[in-house]
């Protein structure tokens, strides 16, 4: 009998003791063997209580951010499979063994649990669910590619993957970092439809529509900077170089026919701002050759990690693991 992977559950909690004990209860019963590390991000309640009663490794990151606790989990524990997943009760912990089967069937360094809500007024706010459209759409403009739920909180990881990302955001926008890295990579990945739930009673979201909004679109806007430099900085080269032609055809014209320049400010702008276009467009093309370097070294620290293990390079049976619920479909 082969040995089995080791399977880490990865539960970032901050105030869920109403939740928490449910969450580490079902994903010990649908993955059994698996290691449940609850890490409390400075909880006020019996969040960390609660998680241990109920069998799970409860650490404490003080750092305030979903990011910063993510960063420290990714660092502190060792397994071959990690799944991620929030600690309120409201992804499916019955689909989780669909979500190994298929990282480790299909040779993948990510699956993500897109979420499937039946009710969508009560468990996915309207707010939210146009927010995640939106940020879905402006992903698939700036990287070429879109994802069905850039925010989803439940996702499994290879080891490779976790030990070579680099996690340097601090809250929220954790999830939008892990989708590019993979992007940028061009790791194998795969999405799968899980049901989504309502919030339990006396359990409420951490995530600030606005204020996180602001910060998710701000680093998916350097991400683009720091991954496509030359497509960054290149448009602004172009409205620079676009401006200073606009008003510098008629200094050049009057030149042309008269030999003086007449409109001398005009003419200093438009240099000014041909000069930015040909700076700007220098700089995309410099910081495309670091971030190629940054590539190769992200994908050295993915190599360095090395195979998976033999144990994750055999498909599983179906009886290894508990099936999920109805209504769980792979979507490809």
């Amino acid at each position: 009998m082969r040995e089995q992977p080791r399977v880490a559950v990865l539960v970032p909690c901050r105030n869920e003791a109403a939740t928490v004990a449910s969450v580490v209860t079902e994903f010990r019963k649908t993955l059994a063997g698996c290691e449940i590390y609850v890490y409390d991000n400075g909880s006020t309640d019996d969040t960390g209580a609660r998680a241990r009663a109920a069998g799970a490794i409860v650490r404490r990151e003080d750092l305030r951010g979903k990011g910063n606790v993510l960063r420290r989990m990714f660092a502190d524990v060792e397994a071959d499979v990690y799944v991620m997943v929030d600690g309120d009760a409201t992804y499916d912990a019955a689909s989780a063994p669909l979500l190994v089967k298929r990282l480790i069937d299909g040779s993948l360094d990510m699956v993500t649990a897109t979420r499937d809500s039946e009710d969508r007024t009560a468990a996915y706010r309207h707010g939210h669910r146009l927010g995640n459209r939106a940020f879905n759409a402006m992903l698939g403009l700036l990287f070429n590619t879109r994802p069905s739920d850039l925010f989803s909180g439940y996702r499994v990881f290879s080891r490779r993957f976790v030990k070579s990302f680099p996690a340097s955001s601090h809250g929220f926008e954790i999830e939008t970092e892990l989708t590019v890295h993979a992007l940028e990579q061009r790791v194998p990945t795969a999405e799968v439809r899980t049901p989504y739930f309502e919030r339990a009673e006396g359990s409420s979201s951490k995530l600030s529509t606005y204020r996180d909004g602001a910060r998710i679109l701000a680093r998916m806007v350097l991400l683009f900077k720091d991954v496509r430099p030359v497509a960054f900085f290149g448009g602004f080269a172009v409205v620079f170089f676009a401006a200073g032609s606009l008003l510098g055809f008629d200094v050049i014209v009057e030149f042309m026919e008269t030999r003086l320049v007449p409109r001398l400010p005009t003419a200093v702008l438009a240099t000014g701002l041909m000069l930015l276009a040909f700076l700007a467009l220098g700089c995309g093309m410099i910081l495309d050759s670091v971030a190629r370097g940054r590539r190769e070294a992200k994908r050295m620290a993915y190599l360095a990690a090395g195979a998976p293990p033999s144990a994750l390079r055999q498909p599983l049976q179906s009886a290894e693991f508990q099936r999920p619920r109805q209504h769980v479909s792979d979507q490809r």
